[in-house]
């Protein structure tokens, strides 16, 4: 089941408000404990709330803090995308709806209103975050005033749109004439031809009426009379030019009268107009000119049963006119008619109990490389651990680190000279706080001796002496690994400036494999567009047999499942099922039974070539009955020449993050990077280390 829903639209007015009240209602009915998000709104005055937000929170009685309603306003997201920070942008976006997530049972998410300029930047907006937050979409499109081939064009645009990026459950055309519904409905059905629910909302007077308080903000009116009643709806107006005896024979049910303000005629007329019996009844009244009446007609005003609101504005007659003719109606927190008016439409015109059951059953395919590295985080800060960054000297690692203090995610030990590693901060103008991290020298520890001592008993059998012992121990590597085996750090990263041998072989010397483990292996998680899948052994065996094969599976396997990925495991060869013959194929074959023997609950295939691994068309069409061929999410290559080739292919023809490689198999964590690794690299890699050392 889906922890939220996205409720988005693809232009403005489309009446989003009411199909966001409807499903508020709506999932009420389902959880006590419902949320409510809106990742970007209008910027407005300090001081002031959201409409959206208050009208939401307000009237669902929702126990919610409004900062932690909205992530950003519009202009600051527009700064940012400026500055070319979208990442940034979707992060925190992220990071507020976990919160919300954590704490509510199902999170109603509003996207933006397409109010201003830039539609196709908001487009593009609504559906990185519906897709970074893996939540199922509802599209809200505005039906008024369209024609029906442009309103079934809409549909089909938006339900195409989207649907390549998102899952869409449900499209609602509003604001539709109400002999249309049935109709429209009907066609919308044929023409998207898939699960998705097709709803179709009539357009409702009431709601698209502005109210008077709508009409005073937009015009920054002064109220004179009836501030109790600003909600009043504005059904139509008209202009009092004419002599009183013409005019009030113009009024309407719901008229707004516009006047100017030396009118005394126009306005008493049409205030005894509002509460004769033999005329309509009118919404209010509107002075122009900044014309106010003089003291004695405002005293006659006062001494009236009712009054209705009268504003006064400095425009002039012809541009208030124009100016209340833009004023568009939106729902207000205090108007509870047209909140509940706008939930019963919702309820009769949607099928609110298969809208609600389809997003029961629902389960996202979607996993972005940003929600698996918001993961990552909030996993190693629920127990947090200590890593040693062996090459405290280098760029890199100094500002991974000053990245991982700002997070506070683990914490740190440099090894190197706290004086150098001063001078390269300066050098570098890294923003660094030494205080936060310790920094340690080999040779000048107190624990050298120690380390020197425990070395040396533990390789004395292969002929290594004192002396050879405080060589290594003298060697950063060397030195790190030591802190781990005693217990001073949790684990460790290295290889920005040293070879992989360098970095491994003294965890293979002293940390060892754990219980059940015959090799090391590696792993990269390989973040694509819309998935995380796991690639091995990318790093450290060129030629695995077929009982390393499988265990480097097995390994794999259990690494996804720890870091949040379903383990669908494919055993690539360079042909797919039974047919294919040669040494290196029947390899992937035994290693595949091997697997399946050892771990027999596990979901893998093997031999199955990387399109029918990955592509469901091509997996179905040559393994029908597979369950993992379309869908592999852990994948197993036969030798590193392969692995490590396909990964760096991958990695630059897609763009695709990988983060690793991540080793599996030693008794406690130590990683290797690349030595063209990049501070990100180097970032995302210490935290996997820590939480591979949660285990330990």
């Amino acid at each position: 089941m889906s922890k939220g829903i996205y409720v988005a639209t693809m232009e403005p007015n489309s009446g989003k408000s009411v199909v966001v009240l409807g499903l508020m209602r709506m999932l009420l009915g389902k959880t006590a404990k419902v949320g409510y998000f809106r990742p970007i709104i209008e910027d407005v005055e300090e001081g002031e709330m959201d409409n959206h937000i208050n009208t939401v929170i307000s009237h669902f009685e929702i126990d919610l803090n409004y900062k932690k309603t909205f992530a950003f306003k519009r202009s600051e997201v527009l700064d940012l995308y400026n500055q070319g920070k979208s990442g940034f942008v979707i992060d925190e976006i992220i990071k507020k709806y976990k919160r919300l997530e954590e704490h509510f049972d199902l999170v109603l998410v509003e996207g933006t209103d397409f109010s201003h300029e830039n539609s196709s930047l908001e487009l593009d907006i609504n559906m990185l975050i519906s897709k970074n937050l893996g939540l199922p979409v509802i599209i809200v499109i505005n039906g008024s005033s369209k024609k029906e081939k442009d309103l079934l064009d809409s549909v089909q645009l938006a339900h195409d749109t989207f649907t390549e990026e998102v899952d869409v459950l449900s499209i609602m055309a509003n604001k539709v004439n109400a002999e249309d519904l049935e109709t429209l409905k009907s066609k919308l059905k044929e023409r998207i031809n898939s699960e998705t629910s097709i709803s179709v909302i009539p357009k409702i007077p009431s709601l698209q009426n502005p109210t008077l308080k709508e009409i005073a903000k937009a015009l920054d009116a002064k109220v004179l009379f009836g501030k109790d009643m600003l909600n009043n709806q504005v059904q139509n107006s008209g202009v009092g030019a004419m002599q009183l005896r013409n005019y009030i024979t113009k009024l309407k049910e719901g008229s707004l009268v516009i006047t100017s303000g030396d009118r005394a005629d126009i306005i008493l007329g049409s205030l005894q107009a509002h509460i004769s019996k033999n005329y309509p009844a009118i919404s209010g009244i509107v002075l122009t000119g900044g014309l106010i009446p003089e003291d004695s007609i405002l005293k006659l005003i006062e001494g009236l049963s009712s009054v209705v609101p009268i504003l006064s504005v400095n425009k002039g007659t012809f541009n208030a006119t124009n100016a209340i003719g833009k004023v568009k109606s939106r729902i207000y927190a205090e108007n509870t008619d047209k909140i509940n008016i706008a939930i019963a439409t919702f309820e009769k015109h949607v099928n609110t109990k298969k809208l609600a059951d389809s997003l029961v059953t629902f389960n996202s395919e979607i996993f972005t490389p940003r929600m698996f590295q918001y993961n990552l985080l909030q996993t190693a800060l629920k127990n947090k651990k200590h890593i040693v960054l062996p090459e405290g000297y280098d760029e890199r690692v100094l500002r991974a680190t000053t990245k991982l203090v700002e997070t506070q995610v683990v914490d740190i030990t440099l090894i190197g000279e706290e004086d150098k590693i001063k001078e390269r901060l300066i050098r570098y103008d890294i923003p660094l706080d030494i205080e936060k991290i310790n920094i340690v020298s080999p040779t000048t520890s107190p624990y050298f001796d120690d380390y020197v001592n425990t070395f040396y008993e533990l390789r004395k059998h292969k002929n290594v002496n004192l002396d050879m012992a405080k060589d290594a121990m003298s060697d950063v590597s060397y030195f790190a690994t030591m802190m781990i085996h005693k217990g001073h750090a949790d684990g460790m990263v290295s290889g920005a400036i040293h070879t992989t041998q360098h970095t491994l072989r003294p965890a293979l010397q002293f940390i060892k494999t754990k219980p059940g483990a015959n090799i090391v292996s590696s792993v990269f998680f390989m973040c694509l567009e819309d998935r995380v899948s796991i690639f091995g052994d990318c790093a450290i065996n060129p030629n695995p047999n077929a009982e390393q094969l499988a265990e480097i599976a097995i390994a794999s396997a259990e690494s996804a499942k720890k870091f949040g990925v379903e383990p669908k495991v494919a055993m690539l060869s360079y042909s797919s099922g039974a047919s294919g013959k040669g040494e290196e194929v029947d390899k992937v074959r035994k290693a595949t039974e091997i697997a399946k023997t050892l771990a027999p609950h596990l979901k893998i295939e093997g031999p199955i070539q990387y399109d029918a691994a990955v592509d469901m068309r091509i997996g179905k069409s040559k393994l029908p009955d597979s369950e993992v061929a379309g869908q592999a999410s852990v994948l197993i290559f036969p030798d590193l020449n392969t692995g490590n080739n396909t990964y760096k292919a991958v990695q630059r023809e897609t763009g695709a993050l990988a983060i690793g490689p991540m080793l599996q198999g030693l008794n406690k964590p130590v990683n290797d990077l690349s030595r063209g690794c990049t501070v990100d690299d180097i970032y995302s890699t210490v935290i996997i280390t820590a939480i591979q050392a949660q285990d330990h």
